[in-house]
C-alpha cells in the first residue's frame, strides 16, 4: 500500500491555510484565482527558478470533480496582479464552487512537489503519485443542508491532476493526488474543538468544557453561530448567515478606487490596510500618505452592526450563554468595532482572540487536531492485528 501524508486544509475565502505530516510543514495562500492561458510571459527561464513559486503559480487542473476541467489558472499572490483576479462571491457555497477544489488541489500539489517530499512520494519522470487523509470544513449552514457528503464524495474514488506550467522551480511537473480517507468537518465544531483541546486531543480549557457558549466564526461570505452544549454543537440551535466581510471590503475598495483614483488589486490589500500594525487606515495617492478613516469606519461600523444583531437575537433564544467567543478572519477586521458596540449596547460577555495568527490558523488547526486523532484511531486496530499475526 502506498504511504498517506496527513494534511488539513481549511479553504477561507480569503485565504487558504494548511497544514502538513506531522506539522512540518504550512501554507498559506491567498483564495484568488484568473483563468489563464498555457504560456505567460517572463523574463528567462533561469530567472524563473530563482523565484519563489509561491509568487508564480501556474498550472492546469484536471478532476472529474471540476465543472469546468482541465483549465489553466494563475492562483493566489500571482493572480492578485491579474486583469480578471476570481474571488468567491458573497451568497455562493463554498461546496459547490470549483475555486474551493482548484485551492485545495494546488495547496496539496505544492506539498507533493517539495524536495523533502521526494521519498515519501512515487515519482516516474516527471509525474508524482501522492495520496493524502484529508481534515477539511464546511460552513454549519451546508453542513446543515447536507452539502458534505457529496464534497466529500467529489474528492474520493477519482484521481485529480495538478500540472505546473510556468511555475518558479516546478514546470512541467504533474502531480496526481489521490484521497485515501477524506473527513468534512463543520467550522463551528472545529473551532470548539480548538478552543478546549491540544494537538493530542487533551483538555487545555477545562473551564470550557461544561459550559454553555457561542462561538460566532465570521469568514469572508459567511458566518456561522455555533451554540455549544453539553460538549456538543446544538444543531437545531446553530445557525449560519449569508454575511461575511467580503462585499464590505469589496465596497471599501470600490469607493477608494472612486473617490482617491487607487486601484486595489484585491480585498487582501483592504484587509491589510484595516489590520496592518502601522499607518492603519492610510493608503498612499500620487505618491502622498492619505486617510481612508472616513471610508473604512463606517462601512464596517455597519457590518459591525449587523453581526452585532446576529449575536443578539442567538444569545436571546439561548439565554443561558456563558460567553461567546469571535473567531475568524473576519473577526480581526470587526474587532474593535464590535467591541464598541458591546460596551454602549448589552454588554454581552464577549471574547476575541489578541493573537491574530491563532484566530486565522483556528480552523487549520482544528482540522490538524481532528484528522491526526482520527489517523492515530485507525492506525491502533491495524497494528494489534500486524502483532496477532506474527
Amino acid at each position: 500500500m502506498s504511504k498517506t501524508r496527513i494534511t488539513a486544509v481549511d479553504v477561507g475565502n480569503d485565504c487558504v491555510k494548511a497544514l502538513f505530516g506531522k506539522g512540518d510543514y504550512e501554507l498559506y495562500i491567498p483564495n484568488v484565482i484568473a483563468r489563464d492561458t498555457e504560456d505567460r510571459p517572463v523574463i528567462g527561464i533561469e530567472e524563473l527558478n530563482e523565484k519563489n513559486p509561491l509568487d508564480g503559480i501556474h498550472i492546469r487542473v484536471h478532476s472529474p470533480a471540476l465543472k469546468e476541467n482541465n483549465a489553466i489558472y494563475r492562483v493566489g499572490n500571482l493572480a492578485t496582479k491579474s486583469d480578471n483576479p476570481s474571488e468567491l462571491d458573497p451568497g455562493s457555497s463554498k461546496s459547490e464552487e470549483d475555486q474551493t477544489l482548484v485551492m485545495l488541489f494546488t495547496s496539496l500539489a505544492l506539498d507533493a512537489v517539495r524536495e523533502e517530499n521526494s521519498n515519501f512520494f512515487k515519482k516516474t519522470n516527471n509525474v508524482i503519485d501522492a495520496n493524502y487523509t484529508l481534515g477539511t470544513g464546511l460552513p454549519l449552514r451546508e453542513v446543515k443542508e447536507g452539502k458534505d457528503v457529496g464534497y466529500r464524495s467529489q474528492l474520493l474514488g477519482s484521481v485529480h491532476q495538478v500540472e505546473f506550467l510556468v511555475t518558479p522551480k516546478y514546470q512541467g511537473i504533474k502531480v496526481n493526488i489521490k484521497f485515501d480517507e477524506v473527513k468534512v468537518y463543520p467550522e463551528g465544531f472545529a473551532a470548539y474543538i480548538n478552543l478546549v483541546m491540544d494537538k493530542d486531543l487533551k483538555i487545555i480549557n477545562r473551564d470550557l468544557i461544561d459550559k454553555q457558549i457561542l462561538i460566532q466564526d465570521i469568514g469572508g461570505l459567511s458566518t456561522d453561530v455555533a451554540v455549544i452544549k453539553n460538549r456538543n454543537v446544538d444543531d437545531d440551535k446553530a445557525q449560519g448567515f449569508n454575511l461575511g466581510v467580503s462585499e464590505s471590503l469589496e465596497a471599501i475598495r470600490e469607493e477608494i478606487r472612486t473617490k482617491h483614483g487607487v486601484e486595489l488589486d484585491s480585498r487582501r490589500d483592504v484587509v491589510d490596510i484595516i489590520t496592518r500594525k502601522n499607518d492603519r487606515h492610510h493608503i498612499m495617492v500620487k505618491g502622498s500618505r492619505t486617510n481612508v478613516h472616513d471610508i473604512t469606519d463606517r462601512i464596517l461600523l455597519e457590518l459591525a452592526k449587523k453581526q452585532y444583531r446576529h449575536l443578539r437575537n442567538v444569545w436571546q433564544k439561548n439565554s443561558q450563554t456563558e460567553i461567546c467567543y469571535f473567531v475568524g478572519g473576519g473577526s480581526i477586521v470587526l474587532k474593535e468595532y464590535i467591541k464598541m458596540l458591546n460596551n454602549s449596547l448589552d454588554g454581552y460577555n464577549i471574547e476575541f482572540f489578541e493573537d491574530e495568527k491563532e484566530s486565522i490558523w483556528m480552523m487549520a488547526n482544528a482540522y490538524y487536531k481532528l484528522i491526526s486523532d482520527f489517523v492515530r484511531k485507525t492506525s491502533e486496530p491495524q497494528k494489534k492485528n500486524e502483532k496477532q499475526t506474527v
